[in-house]
């Protein structure tokens, strides 16, 4: 694949126009914001002054009066975007904070220090994060954080990309806007050090004292993200033994080794992406890597790079038997796409799942409210309590999961695949995969309005079918698809929202042989139900 033109990529961000009258070119604010690329024209300078914005107003009519706080990470259009949500955001005088030196701020941070502010000032303050986390060089993004500090839900942003498509059609005429250097100069803009007090408070959260006593040689690889500059900071105050293997930034990302698809991809879960690190594994006790904006994690011992969905079950087991003042209620959060592992784990400890569709946005909410101590998707995000049982982040933290390997490591002397072997020894071992199977526009809206009585099968492969589920069982949200269970496997199906395919989710118990008949099965029981 050829590395991206990055002047080109900037070029374009400025210099084209949206053509409103195309779906593709228009703002569409999916499970993460809304994303696209200059190239494909949907992602420029119109976008982002629409939806900042949207955003303005938004935040006037929900009387939203503190500090908007604005992370980005290191993709090439990020800081483009930077320069032009300050120029909207300082216009309609919000109290803007971006990092000093335009230095980088991950997601967690942005989560962190919203909540932070909202617990101890009388204003209330919300964030914005620009990137499009693991996707390729050259890709953009952008996420509003309202003041629950987590990704927004869906009422939100629908409401902020109806506004901001509005104002796109209109030509940008209720923008108001001033030129970078002038929004600096004002009073409502300011530099702001999201570093320290981040990582002054992770010894609420984390054992750092033990991590330190222990000793252990910690490898940390930022893929050229926006946690680069917190390793550092982190080593010294807690007295950590942490090495950076790369620490370059380069938004072309072409150090990178090419994802399963020859495409450059910052994904922390695949070991295509994480070749350089897991060749380093017999070097590190403990070592890890995290995509672009931080709120995923790859961990990796000397056994290599873990599973996302391995590592997620060892650490619900972990925390929960760590965490004395946790109280007994806290549930454990999951997506209905994640392993069953996690189930009998929970099972195993006594603790309740509360599973919800895909997306972190699900989790946010009992987060807040202590109701959960965990919360964890399949593709490798998670975050969890305070160590006192109050809210740390809302939204995934790449930082904390990866520190948390260090610290199970730290307190136990087993690393997370260790005692994710004594897992599979007490509950057998699980086979999961995902795969995308063709569908028509038209199929792909039958599926996400399927009904459990639109499936007739009663067995999947050669079992009986135990449960057929639209809505997930934690809080009865629809899941925009299909998941069918049985006593060993399940499978779960969901269209896309940018291509002409649905992803298929499927687990067995039983062996290889088992998954891929659920897999074939799965095709037939949605293509049935969809026809």
């Amino acid at each position: 694949m050829a590395i991206v033109n990055i002047p080109r990529l900037i070029t374009s961000y400025y210099t084209e126009h949206p053509d409103v009258s195309d779906i593709t070119q228009t703002i569409s604010f999916g499970t993460s914001g809304h994303r696209g690329s200059s190239f494909k024209l949907s992602f420029n300078d119109d976008h982002i002054a629409a939806i900042s914005q949207s955003i303005c107003e938004y935040r006037t009519a929900q009387g939203i009066d503190g500090p908007l706080f604005i992370g980005m990470d290191t993709h090439a259009l990020s800081e483009p975007a930077l320069r032009t949500s300050v120029e909207v955001f300082a216009a309609n005088g919000v109290e803007v904070r971006i990092q000093e030196g335009f230095d980088y701020t991950p997601t967690p941070v942005i989560s962190h220090t919203i909540l932070t502010w909202n617990k101890t000032n009388k204003t209330v303050a919300d964030g914005v994060v620009i990137t499009p986390s693991h996707n390729p060089p050259e890709d953009g993004g952008f996420k509003y954080d309202p003041p629950s500090g987590g990704p927004a839900n869906t009422d939100i942003t629908a409401a902020i990309q109806k506004r901001g498509n509005e104002i796109l059609e209109d030509g940008l005429k209720d923008v108001k806007r001033v030129d970078f250097k002038k929004a600096l100069s004002m009073d409502n803009v300011q530099f702001f050090d999201f570093i320290t007090p981040y990582v002054n408070a992770l010894g609420e959260i984390l054992d750092m004292d033990a991590i330190c006593a222990s000793g252990l040689k910690i490898g940390a690889d930022p893929l050229g993200g926006s946690g680069i500059h917190f390793w550092d900071p982190i080593a010294v105050h807690y007295g950590l033994d942490i090495e950076i293997v790369n620490k370059k930034i380069d938004p072309t990302f072409s150090f990178m080794p090419k994802d399963h698809d020859g495409k450059i991809r910052m994904d922390c879960s695949s070991p295509f992406a994480m070749a350089n690190l897991v060749a380093l594994k017999s070097k590190y006790d403990i070592a890890f890597g995290n995509d672009p904006d931080y709120d995923r994690h790859g961990i990796v011992t000397k056994s290599g790079l873990m599973q996302p969905n391995a590592y997620l079950a060892v650490a619900i087991e972990y925390l929960f038997t760590h965490r004395p003042n946790w109280n007994d209620g806290m549930m454990v959060g999951k997506t209905l796409v994640s392993s069953s592992m996690i189930d009998k784990v929970a099972k195993s400890i006594g603790r309740k799942i509360y599973e919800v569709p895909v997306g972190f946005k699900w989790f946010v909410d009992g987060l807040l409210s202590g109701t959960l101590g965990f919360g964890g998707e399949e593709s490798a995000g998670a975050s969890f309590l305070r160590k006192d049982g109050s809210v740390w982040t809302t939204d995934k933290d790449g930082f904390v999961m990866s520190l948390l390997a260090a610290e199970i490591t730290a307190v136990t002397g087993k690393t997370p695949s260790d005692h994710y072997r004594t897992l599979l020894t007490d509950f057998g071992e699980p086979f999961y995969s995902r795969k995308d199977a063709s569908a028509t526009r038209e199929e792909k809206a039958r599926l996400k309005k399927l009904s459990p009585s639109d499936v007739t099968a009663d067995t999947l492969a050669g079992e009986a079918i135990t449960a057929k589920i639209t809505s997930a069982p934690g809080n009865g949200a629809t899941i925009d698809g299909l998941k069918v269970t049985t006593e060993n496997g399940w499978f779960a199906a969901r269209p896309s929202g940018t291509e002409d395919i649905y992803k298929i989710y499927a687990e067995s118990f039983k062996g290889q042989s088992h998954l891929n008949a659920i897999i074939e099965e799965a095709r037939s029981i949605v293509a049935r139900a969809t026809a």
